[in-house]
């Protein structure tokens, strides 16, 4: 098994420290800076338009962990600088063409995912598969950080795992996203999740510095 990456969330980050916030990424070799887009109409919330995160990528080289939280992505994707070596997630509740939407990030060269709320069924994928590289499972409810985790979402991961693993998919990924504490970090690794999206329960918690935190959560999933 590969080690577990991390994207930490760019919406819980202290924009009046981002160069020292990006110098201590690059220092623990993050996988991914995670890009949460939101609309205000998919989930009640807004955050990290384009022009904000064109300034973080000239500041940085680590690749970008795009997840689109809009209603229609298809029509949103060509406002954002996705490049190849991206990971890019779609909502499958957020659009009725999700394969125009997979087919899109694929031509950007990017990694293409699908994301899934806590109630949405793995079975939901099941026709994609062939076309993705990754599978984002939220363990909260999209749209706000700091949130307490659904407790059912950890057997889902779990879940996930084995319905990937049987039908020959082995080689995807398995992302989470929310309430990704040390402890439920290294529980969700456990059930087979490879990438986490760290916010305020962990890397950017205020009972330890930021360096630490990426330390720690290392630690919790290799």
């Amino acid at each position: 098994m590969d080690k577990g990456k991390v994207a930490p969330s760019m919406m819980c980050a202290d924009f009046t420290r981002l160069r020292e916030t990006l110098d201590i990424f690059e220092k623990n070799k993050v996988e991914y800076l995670h890009i949460d887009v939101m609309d205000g109409h998919f989930v009640p919330n807004f955050t990290l338009s384009d022009c904000i995160m064109r300034q973080v990528r000239s500041l940085t080289d680590i690749p970008f962990d795009y997840h689109f939280m809009v209603e229609n992505p298809q029509d949103k994707l060509d406002w954002f600088d996705i490049r190849s070596g991206d990971m890019v997630s779609v909502h499958f509740e957020s659009t009725p063409h999700i394969q125009r939407c997979i087919s899109k990030i694929r031509e950007k060269g990017a990694l293409a995912g699908v994301a899934l709320n806590p109630a949405t069924p793995l079975c939901s994928i099941e026709y994609l598969l062939p076309d993705i590289d990754f599978v984002l499972i939220m363990t909260v409810n999209p749209g706000f950080a700091g949130q307490k985790i659904v407790p059912q979402t950890l057997q889902k991961i779990k879940d996930a795992r084995s319905f990937l693993n049987d039908r020959g998919y082995g080689d995807v990924q398995i992302e989470t996203d929310g309430s990704v504490s040390f402890e439920i970090g290294k529980i969700m690794r456990e059930n087979g999740a490879d990438i986490f999206v760290a916010g305020t329960s962990s890397i950017f918690s205020k009972n330890g510095t930021l360096n630490d935190n990426l330390i720690k959560l290392r630690e919790c999933i290799k």
